[in-house]
């Protein structure tokens, strides 16, 4: 009844009096069920601080009833979803953060769940326990198609489990033999695959909770914890019980912070691939996705190539890193490639791989993939694969741009691979059918082929690119100036978002290697040519000024912004910041400022965008 849970949830000493009901074994189940009701309807995110004796109440719970608390700290730990598109803004979000600048209820939640002893120890435990070994497990998933409709809480299966414990024992005494067990009648095998599904949904919870913790701003104690612990070791021995197969249900792409409301086993999968994607993004810990033999194969593409191991790799602890035949990150490579083209987990996949490339670049970590067949994996899925999902193309696009950049091998093998005009211009047409999805990766090329020029000396590097049909089409100036055209022409400072605003920097690396190269008056005088000849004169250097301004405000207050832009560029971010006060300079004799472009009639550069 709706509005009675408001009246309770609107009632602080009532709900911090149902946590100290979660002591009692008896009652734990349906106060937690209760809790999870009154905190969805809830306005306001409760403290966890609040609650009497929180830390002594989590260390009191066993395994399984810490598990079923998961469900109820994600509520508290996540930030609220906004809803309205319009608040997704930078606008938007840059005001809230100056109305706010303490740290949000859901951030103080993290810390106090962090101060917990023990927590994160436990949590490990729980997400690298191996799933129940029952007799023919997809068989039994396969019997529960029909409960996942209702079976999507952990909390409603424990009620079912307490109900079906006397069933359960009484069968297990006429028959313990698992061959009777997968004959016997369906009401007696339930509870058995109820485990299964059960273990899953305990792992759905912990996974979410350690990937918020992972994304949050403690995200270097988390890291250190979850390192110590071995959480990679135990997910990589894991892996394998999970099982990789077209479901029989059509898939949808998540968001970011979409709540899963699908069956346990994707959202397993796809928590599972989240948690690898926030684990390995820009953090040296990368590296323990890996085995000893897979780490040693690194060390010897850099003495190869003569190049110094990276910092992180050579600070990595050989004790924490994965053991088995196979690495984390290569099990991943070897599903990925067999993943139905439209498969929503490639999206996933996709981003976890990348994310393991991000950050410095690393000639041996692309090698590393590049091996093992990568990039004609992805040109496949591309060109020939005729997957249409925007949200996988993009991801592929951003893990390509990465496996790429500065790397001649890397060119060489995607010449090889599209060896004929028709497949070139399929990859441009799917380049070209939407720049916001594939603007990291041609940032890439641009940077890419600026470094090659300026290596001239070597033979290799000449070859590629007369060779490259790809830098052979980036080389050509008209093509940069089109691309630039149209990735300033995409966006505005009301719709830029975290998703678009990587267009605003693109088109800001086209200009500072014009700037380099001493092109920069070339490049502004081209966009407004452009302008006239579209018939909008002011338009477009309007809107790059402005989007300019922006950047100024967005990026020199977050060093984790700038550091993530130098690295992925290998630009200075000094570089970065003197281009665009150059671009913004207000003296109309300046060849390199923008308002020296625009005619005094269509000037319009005072307006104040900052105000939401």
């Amino acid at each position: 009844m709706e509005g009675v849970t408001k009246s309770l949830a609107s009632r602080d000493d009532f709900v911090m009096f149902l946590f100290t009901l979660m002591s009692n074994k008896k009652t734990f189940l349906q106060t937690a069920t209760l809790i999870e009701d009154i905190l969805g309807v809830r306005k306001e995110m409760i403290q966890l601080e609040d609650i009497p004796n929180l830390p002594s109440l989590v260390q009191s719970f066993n395994q399984q009833q810490l598990a079923n608390f998961c469900r109820i700290l994600s509520v508290t730990i996540s930030e609220p979803d906004m809803g309205n598109d319009d608040k997704h803004t930078l606008l938007a979000k840059n005001a809230q953060q100056r109305a706010n600048p303490c740290p949000s209820h859901s951030e103080v939640n993290q810390v106090a769940l962090l101060n917990i002893p023990g927590f994160i120890e436990r949590l490990c435990k729980l997400a690298t326990r191996k799933v129940s070994e029952a007799s023919g497990p997809s068989s039994l998933l396969l019997e529960l198609q029909d409960w996942y409709t209702w079976l999507d809480n952990a909390l409603v299966l424990d009620a079912l489990m307490q109900m079906a414990t006397e069933d359960a024992e009484q069968s297990s005494t006429e028959s313990s033999d698992e061959s009777s067990l997968a004959t016997s009648p369906l009401r007696h095998r339930l509870p058995q695959s109820m485990k299964i599904v059960h273990e899953i949904m305990y792992k759905v919870e912990v996974l979410y909770v350690l990937c918020v913790l992972l994304i949050g701003r403690q995200r270097n104690q988390v890291h250190k914890m979850l390192a110590e612990f071995k959480l990679i070791p135990g997910l990589n021995n894991l892996f394998d019980k999970l099982i990789w197969r077209k479901q029989t249900s059509s898939h949808v792409l998540h968001g970011q912070n979409q709540n899963c409301d699908c069956s346990p086993e994707i959202s397993f999968k796809i928590q599972f691939l989240r948690l690898l994607q926030s684990f390995s993004d820009h953090h040296e810990n990368k590296y323990l996705l890996l085995n000893a033999q897979e780490l040693n194969e690194l060390s010897a593409i850099s003495l190869k190539a003569s190049i110094p191991e990276v910092e992180a790799f050579v600070n990595t602890d050989r004790n924490l890193i994965c053991d088995g035949k196979k690495g984390l990150l290569t099990r991943l490579l070897s599903v990925m490639k067999k993943e139905p083209a439209e498969s929503s987990f490639r999206f996933w996949q996709a981003r976890a791989v990348e994310s393991f490339l991000r950050g410095a670049t690393s000639y041996a970590d692309q090698v590393f993939l590049l091996k093992r067949g990568l990039l004609e994996h992805i040109l496949f899925s591309i060109i020939d694969s005729g997957c249409k999902s925007r949200d996988v193309l993009q991801s592929y696009f951003d893990l390509l741009g990465e496996l790429m950049k500065f790397n001649i091998d890397a060119f060489k093998r995607f010449n090889k691979y599209v060896n004929t005009e028709e497949k070139f211009q399929m990859f441009m047409t799917q380049i070209n059918s939407s720049l916001v999805d594939s603007n990291m990766l041609v940032r890439c090329i641009i940077l890419s082929l600026d470094r090659f020029e300026s290596q001239i000396e070597d033979v290799s590097v000449v070859e590629v690119l007369s060779e490259c049909s790809l830098l052979s089409y980036m080389a050509r100036v008209e093509n940069r100036q089109a691309f630039l055209f149209r990735l300033v022409n995409i966006i505005n400072v009301q719709i830029l978002t975290q998703e678009n605003v990587s267009c605003l920097n693109t088109s800001l690396v086209v200009l500072m290697l014009a700037r380099r190269r001493d092109k920069l008056a070339f490049c502004l005088n081209a966009l407004r040519e452009k302008e006239y000849a579209e018939k909008y004169p002011g338009c477009l250097l309007n809107n790059l000024h402005n989007l300019l301004r922006f950047w100024q405000r967005h990026y020199l207050n977050k060093d984790k912004d700038s550091t993530c832009l130098e690295n992925s560029s290998c630009i200075s971010f000094t570089y970065w910041k003197e281009t665009v006060s150059v671009l913004l300079d207000s003296d109309p004799t300046s060849l390199c400022a923008i308002a020296s472009y625009i005619d005094e009639a269509y000037m319009d550069l005072g307006r104040d965008f900052l105000e939401v």
